[in-house]
């Protein structure tokens, strides 16, 4: 079996999309299916073309015994609606170009949604190849762009909207990363074959038992704190505010330290943001490789994981989630529906708290801190749950095996 991985975010960028396909990819490979992948010049989340890669068109590298293929794409860090189509629209008709011209044939086309327009490409590259387009949805579009009022033209979102059930029709399988999402599609397209892709963890990589506590030090944390942190993605859709809003509330609790680990359109603001509620707790770090993501959240006591408090995101399972939980951190999740059934009722992994509500989040902070026992123990039950349902090595093994019965 051959496949082609489209997609515009893939290492050495640093984030959550990126780390996922690639974990998938070496997988499928080490199954014995053949991998190629199809993806633009790194860039995200600076927008910046990484320096080896700047002035190229096309380049082709091996990462992880995968053929990597990639084109160019026009990158800006401006946050307006032209730059960004423009940012979608060259990758779509570079992909397309490149993958037509220097790829051979395939199985499938397997294309990362979103960006949805992807899809266009992946669409004419699977119809040239002869192969079966599975579009991968890890979020839903346009439906979250128009609840984010990140996209408000009315015709933009109708095209969009004809562009996604145009790309459901096509696909010979549907994936969606949540069980909610996979509901949406099925409700909409009752006889399309949907299936649950579920992110997850490397166990082996992520092992607590592997990493000690040195980056304390380096945090500056002294023996009585607690360090409460973010790591992820400094977008509009995680809303970030509430922990700095939390924070505040929070100065008489000396030791009670936040963190904020990551880059994204919205540190800017979220640093002014703290240095207008005069918070003293709060440290903003720069992005970490890979090889330090473990000591990271090893020196950690509770990760923070929160998002918009909008219906959309109660089908949401932010990736970060994982890794924590892999490594023994109990979690405090601002995050309703899907996400919270799975990892705090079933899992007893960490608590939770009220979406965009500071007041919530501090009771919840406040709880957790005097508990060190409860910390231990949520920590713990964290571990065993995503060993049990969300281990890689094992979704890459049901995955193959759904593709080898595709009709």
């Amino acid at each position: 079996m051959k496949i082609l991985l489209l997609t515009q975010y893939f290492p050495p960028e640093v984030g959550a999309p990126q780390n996922r396909l690639f974990e998938l990819a070496i997988r499928l490979k080490a199954s014995g299916v053949e991998v190629d992948v199809l993806t633009a010049m790194p860039n995200y989340p600076s927008m910046l073309i990484h320096d080896e890669y700047k002035g190229r068109f096309t380049m082709q590298e091996e990462m992880g015994g995968m053929k990597v293929l990639r084109s160019w794409i026009f990158v800006s860090q401006s946050k307006s609606i032209l730059p960004r189509l423009l940012n979608y629209f060259s990758f779509v008709f570079t992909s397309f170009f490149v993958g037509n011209f220097k790829l051979g044939k395939y199985d499938y086309v397997f294309c990362e949604s979103p960006p949805l327009f992807l899809g266009l490409s992946a669409y004419a590259l699977s119809v040239i190849k002869r192969a079966g387009l599975i579009f991968n949805v890890s979020d839903l579009w346009p439906e979250s762009a128009e609840k984010l009022d990140i996209i408000r033209n009315k015709f933009l979102l109708n095209s969009a909207t004809v562009l996604e059930e145009f790309l459901y029709k096509k696909a010979v399988l549907v994936t969606g990363q949540t069980q909610g999402i996979v509901a949406n599609i099925s409700s909409r397209f009752p006889e399309k074959e949907c299936y649950w892709l579920p992110n997850g963890v490397d166990l082996s990589y992520y092992n607590p038992v592997q990493y000690d506590r040195s980056w304390r030090e380096k945090l500056g944390l002294n023996e009585g704190d607690i360090a409460l942190a973010y790591a992820g993605i400094h977008g509009h859709a995680q809303g970030l505010e509430v922990i700095l809003k939390a924070a505040a509330l929070l100065q008489d609790q000396p030791h009670l330290k936040f963190f904020f680990l990551g880059s994204g359109p919205e540190k800017k603001e979220l640093i002014e943001l703290n240095e207008s509620l005069g918070n003293t707790s709060v440290q903003f770090l720069d992005v970490i490789g890979k090889g330090e993501m473990p000591f990271f959240i090893s020196a950690i006591d509770v990760s923070i994981i929160p998002l918009k408090n909008i219906p959309l995101f109660e089908g949401a399972i932010p990736s970060k989630i994982f890794e924590s939980l892999s490594m023994k951190k109990p979690i405090l999740l601002g995050v309703k529906g899907e996400a919270k059934e799975l990892f705090i009722e079933r899992g007893k992994a960490g608590k939770t708290f009220i979406p965009e509500n500071e007041v919530s989040l501090k009771e919840e902070i406040l709880s957790l801190s005097s508990d060190p026992g409860g910390i231990k123990t949520m920590g713990e039950n964290g571990r065993k749950y995503v060993e049990l349902a969300f281990n890689r090595d094992t979704i890459a093994t049901a995955f193959v095996e759904v593709l080898e019965n595709i009709k």
